[in-house]
């Protein structure tokens, strides 16, 4: 049904019409080869008056298969007539009208037009009471209802339809189908050549084709949809849908803007993405091929911008883009053939130029934007592509053989080739890798808003609240500034430091890592390579208990501080990495690393507790390590763990360090506890609370150390099994006498733990220390996989 000026010849391709069985295509009087009711304007204007008081007079609108008629009064349109095929089944009209009704309940500000009762109808009759019977020229019984006028026009070209335009369409196709999601009627379970789902039944009508060549693009188009979509169909989301939100069925502004949906003929239980696949196909028929991707995103974000689409749902869109498109020409080609007399048939063809487009560059083209980033390519030449565009600054690939990853799922990283690795390295994704909270937390806050800290949101002001609420009772860590990486927090600590002593010297542990800044990295030996120690640097060893070498850190401490006095240089900060991750996991007693504290501030400088590595619970005693060792820390950072992965950093500090700072600059990080960032790191406090991943960190950590130490019993080359909670060194030597350090084999078996399904690290100042530190995630169960995969690795070394 049209609500709106006569459609161009080229419009009308989207009607409605069930044909059964699917496998056996009949035409013998059904509705696709029925011609429309052939009343006449004086006629409709009789019934629309007697049946629906619509008083005025008719003017017929085009329509495929039933007549169309608005009835115009002395003020304008008072309504729309339509008047069905006398082959038309009443429990579709029935359908039509239930799902009009429903739609307008559940949200009555979408634009569609309103089913009008019959005059003197029975309320009681339901639906019924919006459709009647009236006798036809030629003596056939005929369904009439009729429905408000809807302002707008269908007289437009989709070229004219520009990218905001587009974006609108999407936006109401979403809508459209939130509001059909509780709907359902039995008649929406008909098989209709409309719905692509049923795209292998349209074989039989190829034959009206006459030109060989459209033929065969038709037929590529459908053994695509076969092959690449048909199998999934089972996976994608399902429900009743309108199906038509399209040029022929909306009613629009002079912009483009849809003002009017009309006409639900083409409802069926399908995949929801045909929904925008239809909408879409619509607006790209006679489009330079230069705007069908501009406008087909356009559709697509307006539509995601209400509804969140799925992987599945992106991948197979491109193809059913083209099955609809292939649907349309065979149809109207195949009814073309049948009523050569109709003009609104005859135009059926101008949708070939955008198959043959599709099928070309199109489809490819529009995957590509609609999965960003999806492609997988092959593993030598994405390695090459790397390098090239990397250069050789960045850090090596991990591994001999390079990991092509694509995926992560908890503890597990997947690659290219489908192959699950026990992931027992990243600390990052604290809660486990894609963790469904988190993930949801992050793609909810997008879709809403994402901004600075210049404005006023409630995700930050929260978000400081829970991390001070961590802080131990009495530390006077009351005050949080949020950046967007651990190297920042750091960056932004020295700066406090600096401010607060009026020192420039920094105390550190002998081989420790605290970022990649200029100032942090200056900091950080991991990072000095040929460069040495910076002037203003000074280091101090931790214990080494396996060697027997217990010195004291306090006191080595206080001597570094020293050094650096003697040199002219006052202490501003001492940097401390809980858990000595980058010195080899010494694990130092607790009672030295707390005098650490106490040292630095007799040296009169400040204690920045470096939680980025062990934090969020990793040490099993505490959410922060530095609380769980007593420690009288004036700042903790936090980092790479806070948002699973996603960019959000922090530092914790005391008011009086911050309104020091505040006095010598305005500090200010433009993406610093963005909204999103935040949702992020409140997502994975909340994991770390629900999922009790600090009590799973002090059972399993040390389980798998017990596990490890049994291999060592079996290996000579298993100098030390150490650690906190779940963090764990496993220390590789030559000789277990001399206790050499082995970094060679360390190499070793880092690969041959890969090739088996396993990945660790390496770490400490020789880099022969095995560095395992999973996800919390990781499980009583995943424990043996680890034992057995270095037990094997050192037996296949012959170590």
């Amino acid at each position: 049904m049209v609500n709106g000026i006569r459609r161009k010849a080229h419009g009308g391709r989207r009607r409605a019409d069930s044909i059964e069985p699917m496998a056996e295509v009949t035409v013998d009087g059904d509705v696709l080869r029925g011609e429309p009711p052939a009343f006449d304007a004086d006629q409709a204007a009789a019934i629309a008056d007697r049946h629906f008081g619509l008083l005025g007079t008719a003017s017929g609108v085009g329509s495929e298969r039933d007549q169309g008629f608005v009835i115009c009064g002395p003020d304008g349109p008072v309504g729309v007539l339509k008047i069905s095929n006398a082959s038309e089944d009443p429990a579709v009209v029935d359908m039509e009208i239930a799902a009009a009704l429903h739609v307008l309940a559940v949200d009555p500000s979408l634009p569609v037009a309103g089913p009008l009762p019959v005059v003197g109808a029975d309320a009681s009759a339901g639906r019924g009471a919006f459709v009647t019977m009236v006798e036809g020229p030629g003596g056939l019984a005929h369904l009439v209802r009729a429905c408000t006028h809807m302002p707008g026009t269908a007289s437009i070209d989709p070229p004219e339809i520009g990218p905001e335009a587009a974006f609108d369409y999407g936006v109401m196709v979403a809508r459209l189908g939130r509001a059909m999601r509780s709907f359902f009627h039995p008649s929406a379970g008909r098989v209709l050549l409309w719905d692509v789902h049923h795209a292998a039944a349209l074989r039989t009508l190829l034959d009206a084709i006459d030109d060989g060549d459209t033929r065969a693009l038709l037929t590529r188009a459908l053994d695509r949809f076969e092959t690449s979509v048909l199998p999934r169909w089972s996976s994608l989301r399902s429900q009743v849908i309108h199906g038509d939100v399209t040029v022929d069925n909306a009613l629009v502004d002079e912009r483009g803007r849809i003002t009017g949906i009309v006409d639900f003929g083409d409802m069926s239980h399908t995949a929801l993405v045909c929904d925008l696949s239809s909408s879409i196909e619509s607006l790209l028929v006679d489009r330079a091929f230069k705007d069908v991707v501009p406008i087909a995103m356009r559709v697509v974000d307006g539509y995601r911008s209400v509804t969140a689409l799925e992987p599945d749902e992106l991948d197979v869109l491109p193809d059913l883009i083209a099955a609809r498109a292939a649907t349309d020409a065979v149809l109207f080609g195949w009814r073309a053939a049948l009523h050569r007399d109709n003009a609104y048939l005859q135009n059926w063809a101008e949708v070939l130029p955008l198959l043959g487009y599709l099928e070309t560059e199109g489809r490819a083209r529009l995957r590509d934007r609609l999965l960003p980033g999806g492609r997988i390519s092959e593993g030598a030449a994405l390695t090459e592509r790397r390098t090239h565009a990397f250069g050789p600054a960045l850090s090596p690939l991990t591994y001999d053989r390079p990991l092509h990853l694509v995926r992560g799922e908890g503890v597990w990283l997947i690659d290219a080739d489908g192959v699950r690795f026990l992931d027992c390295y990243n600390n990052v994704p604290v809660v486990g890798h894609a963790h469904p909270r988190v993930t949801d937390a992050i793609a909810r806050q997008s879709r809403l808003l994402n901004t600075n800290m210049r404005y006023l949101t409630d995700a930050p002001v929260e978000l400081a609240e829970r991390l001070v609420a961590t802080m131990p009772a009495g530390s006077g860590l009351d005050t949080v500034l949020f950046v967007n990486s651990g190297s920042e927090a750091n960056d932004t600590a020295w700066r406090l430091a600096t401010a607060w002593t009026g020192g420039r010297g920094a105390l550190v542990t002998r081989f420790a890592y605290h970022g990649v800044t200029e100032s942090i990295a200056a900091i950080s030996p991991e990072e000095w390579l040929a460069t040495g120690r910076p002037d203003h640097v000074e280091t101090f060893d931790p214990p080494d208990r396996y060697r027997d070498r217990d010195g004291d850190m306090p006191a080595a401490l206080t001597a570094a501080a020293a050094r650096l006095r003697g040199r002219g240089v006052d202490p501003a900060a001492t940097f401390v990495d809980g858990g000595f991750t980058s010195d080899g996991i010494p694990v130092p007693p607790v009672d030295a690393v707390c005098a650490l504290a106490d040292r630095s501030h007799d040296a009169g400088a400040l204690y920045v507790a470096d939680e980025v590595q062990i934090g969020h619970g990793r040490g099993g005693d505490h959410l922060w390590s530095f609380a769980a060792q007593a420690v009288a820390a004036d700042v903790v950072t936090l980092g790479k763990p806070m948002g699973n992965g996603h960019p959000v950093a922090a530092l914790i500090t005391r008011r009086d360090l911050t309104e020091r700072f505040a006095a010598t600059t305005e500090w200010f990080s433009t993406f610093g506890g963005n909204p999103v960032a935040c949702a992020a790191a409140l997502a994975v406090l909340d994991v770390i609370e629900d999922e009790q991943l600090i009590a799973r960190a002090a059972r399993v950590g040390p389980a798998l150390r017990a596990a490890l130490t049994e291999v060592q019993h079996g290996h000579d080359a298993v100098g030390d099994v150490r650690g906190i909670g779940m963090l764990t060194g496993v220390e590789l030597v030559r000789d277990p006498v001399t206790k050499e350090p082995d970094p060679e084999l360390t190499d070793a078996v880092t690969n041959g733990m890969r090739a088996r399904g396993v990945l660790v690290g390496t770490t400490g100042q020789a880099g022969n220390v095995l560095k395992v530190r999973p996800p919390l995630a990781f499980g009583d169960e995943h424990i043996v996989l680890v034992a057995e995969a270095l037990d094997a690795t050192l037996q296949g070394l012959g170590r």
